[in-house]
């Protein structure tokens, strides 16, 4: 039998042995040690084996892992799978209702939980649930199994599996109803797991010794878990936030090589710098001014001899202090995914000396199916498809997938797995463009599409970002309209009407007549994941949007109710 991507895993965790290859930053937590080894992980992994072993668990069985980031969730996530079981990982942030519904979904035998707190929210909203484990029982047998020095065995004693065997069900955010249970494979994982560690030996052009990562993105999230799965191939420093009020500083402190990351932080991260730098004034505040004006002006083809001048001294005094105290010294890139990445942002990075690596895909295509090659990054465009996938477009537009990485249907859902898999092809619901390099750009969801009353189609994602951009302040703007005569938006965060007007009245010249915004609303409270709003990734639900703010909508088109 071929060997599986866990043979590779522990094959490098025994070769790197005494190097540290997790580390959780901030103080040393109760509930396990702050740093493995690579033989320390092997140990964590075994034990965990043998207790779910103790349980008599059965092949194909599902364990559904509800934790935050830890070392010991690396651990018992590897061990479920190697025991030929299915694990479900699931976000410690989610409404415990919403975790159930999942649950009951895939019918887990065992749900384990990081701590006492998660696993009493879920026996609250389901009195009838499964066993369950919390990690200090898995790893009851030493306080200290990390200090442990005799051989527990090799982990890998049982890990016999076929490419078509699932090895995860990791539910999709389900931005317009029901979470899917989207199964991934054996097969799924150890195609992408060599694609992603190809992509890094180019960033770092085969350096020697570890990579050093950073990274806060949740595990249970498809591209967080294969950059984890990634890392411990390569034998990576994975350094782990787990406070995310400390991202900025444990950022510093890492000065990672490279780290995944989702757009809104690139966003908060190109603000505060703004934000620092008005405060500062003086002399720096007027080069760093000046040179991005110059930056721009280069993008749009007109320069000046005056901005040559402007962007050589940001480059010598100003830039790489702001990527020093930023990220630290060693940055070769930031990876980003899971959203669009606005042009504005990535050029931003650029300018900095900061190269941004786009990466697209779904769960389904096993997070990823095209990724930015480093040394040919396009702004705005996501990169070609990885090795052994391909791409095309379809029915308006959409992009459509197949390849081994793509996955085998949906838990329990024949029919939904039969939309979506078609005369061997993936439909994304993603409308997208390609140019003539095979660079794709993704221009919005199709289930997104807005019709308006005079029958034109329009991707919303687009304009909304133009507006963010134009809208300091702003945290989400959502464009509707469908079977209206115009397009609204509802704007969030701590805006005024005059700057939201101003806003638009930039943005509308520019665009065709039946893409003009007429009408907006501004709710002062951010959309959410704690208010329902967005899902637990941070997409928008726009249906439960539309119809959390339906009166809202329905004054900006002026809609008499009928008395």
């Amino acid at each position: 039998m071929q060997l599986s991507f866990f043979d590779d895993i522990f094959a490098r965790l025994e070769l790197v042995g005494e190097t540290v290859v997790l580390r959780e930053l901030g103080e040393e937590n109760q509930q396990g040690q702050s740093v493995a080894r690579g033989r320390d992980l092997l140990r964590m992994i075994a034990q965990a084996r043998d207790f779910l072993a103790s349980r008599s668990l059965k092949r194909g069985d599902r364990c559904a892992l509800l934790a935050h980031n830890s070392i010991r969730w690396v651990a018992i996530d590897l061990a479920i799978m190697a025991e030929g079981l299915i694990v479900v990982p699931l976000y410690a942030r989610q409404a415990p209702a919403e975790l159930v519904a999942m649950m009951r979904d895939c019918s887990p035998a065992l749900i384990v939980c990081g701590d006492a707190m998660l696993r009493d929210a879920i026996v609250e909203n389901w009195p009838g649930a499964p066993s369950q484990a919390l990690f200090e029982d898995i790893f009851s047998g030493d306080s200290h199994p990390l200090q442990k020095t005799e051989s527990m065995g090799h982990p890998n004693d049982k890990a016999v599996l076929a490419d078509s065997d699932p090895v995860t069900i990791i539910y999709t955010s389900g931005t317009s109803g029901e979470a899917k249970g989207v199964v991934l494979t054996a097969g799924n994982v150890g195609h992408m797991l060599g694609c992603t560690s190809g992509r890094l030996d180019a960033l770092m052009q085969n350096k020697a010794g570890q990579d050093r990562v950073f990274h806060y993105l949740p595990f249970c999230f498809a591209g967080s878990w294969i950059m984890l799965l990634t890392c411990l191939l390569r034998g990576s420093l994975l350094s782990l936030n787990t406070d995310l009020t400390k991202i900025a500083s444990d950022m510093r402190t890492v000065a990672p090589d490279y780290f995944l990351n989702v757009p809104a932080l690139l966003e908060r991260m190109r603000k505060a710098v703004d934000e620092q730098l008005w405060k500062t004034g003086g002399v720096v505040l007027a080069i760093y001014t000046r040179a991005k004006g110059a930056w721009m002006r280069r993008q749009e083809g007109r320069r000046s001899f005056t901005d040559s001048v402007w962007l050589a001294l940001a480059k010598t005094v100003v830039f790489p202090t702001i990527r020093k105290k930023m990220i630290g010294s060693h940055l070769k890139a930031l990876i980003c995914g899971s959203a669009p990445l606005s042009v504005e942002t990535q050029l931003y990075f650029m300018m900095l000396g900061i190269p941004v690596l786009q990466v697209y895909g779904l769960t389904e295509t096993t997070a990823i199916c095209t990724m930015d090659d480093p040394h040919r990054v396009e702004p705005g465009r996501v990169g070609p498809a990885i090795d052994g996938v391909e791409m095309k477009l379809g029915e308006n537009e959409e992009i459509v997938v197949r390849g081994p990485n793509v996955f085998p249907g949906y838990w329990n859902r024949p029919q939904e797995t039969a939309k979506a898999l078609r005369d061997g092809w993936f439909h994304t619901g993603d409308q997208g463009e390609v140019d003539g390099a095979g660079n794709w750009r993704i221009v919005g969801r199709i289930k997104n599409l807005i019709i308006l009353g005079s029958g034109h189609n329009i991707a919303p994602e687009p304009i909304e970002e133009e507006v963010l951009r134009n809208l300091p302040g702003a945290q989400q703007v959502v464009l509707v309209g469908n079977g209206r005569g115009y397009l609204s938006a509802v704007v969030t965060g701590d805006v005024t009407r005059e700057r939201a007007q101003a806003a638009l009245d930039a943005v509308n010249p520019g665009l065709p007549h039946y893409k003009q915004v007429r009408a907006f609303h501004v709710y002062t409270q951010p959309f959410s994941i704690e208010n329902g709003l967005l899902t637990a990734n941070g997409k928008l639900r726009r249906d439960l949007i539309a119809a959390r703010l339906k009166e809202e909508i329905e004054e900006m088109y002026g809609v008499k109710q009928a008395s």
